[in-house]
Order: C-alpha cells, then sequence, then structure tokens
C-alpha cells in the first residue's frame, strides 16, 4: 500500500532566517547531512501547521506530485542561548522539541505561469487535492510553487485544513465546498478534473488515510484550549477527509465552474 514513512534527524546547525515568510521559516542543517527549510512549532500557528503541512504534503506525494522530503526535525535548547537577534531567539526558544522540515530544493525559483505551462493533469490534480484540503494559499501573488530541475514541486501546506482552528464546531466544515478555488494558480490550465477525480479517489482510501494520521506526532495534537484528545483529532481529520472525498464530485464541478468563468 506504500504506507508513508517520516525518517527524524537532529538539527546541527542554524543556517538563515527565510524572512519573506510570515512564519518565518529557516533554512538548517541535520545531522544526516542535508539542508532542510525548517517549519517551526513556536511560530504563529504553531502546531497546527505542522499538521497540516505533513498531511498536505503527504497527499500530495500520494497523488504522485513533486514534494520535497518531509522530515521531523529535532531541535534542541542549546540554538536560542547562542541567537542575537531576540525575534529568532524567542522563535527557536518555543520550538524546542520536534518540528518539521521540508529538503531544502538549492536553486529552485518560485513558479511563474509566464514562463512555463503546466502539464493539463499535473495542474487538474493540484486543484482538486488543494480543494479537497481547503489550500488557501496557491494564487498568483503566493503560488507555493517552485520549479526545480525543470520539473514543478509543491511547497508549503501549512495555511490548508483551516478547520482545525476551530475544534469546537469543526463538524460544520466537512460539507462545504472551495469558493477560493476561483483564484487558483494553476486553474486555467486544469483542464483534466475528471480523471484527476477518479485518481484521487483511487489514492485516498480510508486505510492509507488511517496511516497518514497515525504518523502525527501526539504532541503535536496536544493543545490546552482544545478538549480534544490526539485520538479524537486524528478521528476527526479522518472523518474530514473521507467525507469530503465521498463528495468529490462537487469539488470537482466547483472548479470547472470557475475555470469556465475564468475564459
Amino acid at each position: 500500500m506504500n504506507l508513508p514513512d517520516i525518517r527524524k534527524a537532529n538539527v546541527i546547525r542554524y543556517v538563515t532566517p527565510l524572512r519573506e515568510g510570515g512564519s518565518m521559516p529557516a533554512i538548517v542543517d541535520a545531522d544526516d547531512g542535508f539542508p532542510y527549510v525548517l517549519k517551526f512549532r513556536g511560530a504563529g500557528q504553531g502546531k497546527k501547521a505542522l499538521v497540516a503541512e505533513l498531511i498536505g504534503g503527504e497527499l500530495a506525494r500520494r497523488l504522485g506530485l513533486n514534494m520535497p522530503e518531509l522530515v521531523f526535525l529535532d531541535l534542541d535548547a542549546s540554538f536560542s542561548k547562542t541567537e542575537p537577534d531576540e525575534e529568532i531567539q524567542d522563535l527557536l526558544k518555543f520550538s524546542v522539541g520536534l518540528n518539521l522540515g521540508l529538503h531544502f530544493l538549492s536553486g529552485a525559483l518560485t513558479y511563474d505561469t509566464h514562463i512555463m505551462a503546466v502539464d493539463s493533469l499535473v495542474a487538474s490534480k493540484v486543484v482538486l487535492l488543494d480543494s479537497l484540503i481547503t489550500n488557501i494559499d496557491r494564487t498568483p501573488r503566493n503560488p507555493n510553487l517552485l520549479l526545480w530541475n525543470r520539473q514543478l514541486w509543491l511547497i508549503d501546506h501549512g495555511a490548508c485544513l483551516y478547520f482545525h482552528h476551530n475544534w469546537q464546531n469543526w463538524e460544520t466544515a466537512i460539507a462545504r465546498t472551495f469558493p477560493p478555488v476561483r483564484d487558483h494558480i494553476l486553474l486555467t490550465q486544469a483542464t483534466r478534473l475528471k480523471e484527476a477525480e477518479e485518481m484521487l479517489i483511487q489514492a485516498f482510501d480510508d486505510s492509507w488515510l488511517t496511516a497518514l494520521l497515525a504518523i502525527i506526532p501526539d504532541e503535536w495534537l496536544e493543545e490546552e484550549s482544545d478538549a480534544l484528545t490526539p485520538a479524537e483529532k486524528r478521528n476527526a481529520y479522518l472523518e474530514y477527509l473521507l467525507t469530503r472525498m465521498s463528495n468529490i464530485h462537487l469539488l470537482t464541478k466547483e472548479a470547472d465552474d470557475a475555470r469556465s468563468t475564468r475564459f
């Protein structure tokens, strides 16, 4: 079934912050010999952004889309003690423990629709996946797509699954469609949405989704402000994704209708 499997490594060097990102991720080196873009658990959206990043990224990989490898990165307390910048120092201090890293794609360029067209099936899969996980962060203004080795790569899924920012009313979000798809950067190139729909149905079954949710660390699912336990949250994510998958045809139609209005 090709179950998701996330490696773990330790941060050994803080290289530089990426200040263009709202959560100020950073390039770091790890003890496995690779550089990563580190997403901090102590950043603005906290651990929920890491959960969304993990789920969204691994769903994309399951669909055969290019995603940098995701790795659990452990950050110890020593880094905050030697950092002179107070803002970064606080971020490091509040992020001690398990964080999430994306393999750094050195030399990658931000995707621009004027530079390269995207394969229509790839575009369709990206659009429909983003509708499924309510990813509002794939617009011309902020595409979160990279060109690397002449291929399209997906990054930054931390803003998706925004229903989990309100666990008290999370069930009301299940039946909603995704009107922001009209602003998706790849919408005009997504001419094979029905094919993409079939691929999502085949890829995202109950057992695979359960296996994916099982690898989310319990500590990322524990919040003093939330009454739900980690197990209850995993069940909520599963119900959310499975229910939306059962209504995937509505998302396909919505995207197709939105695409028609762009011409």
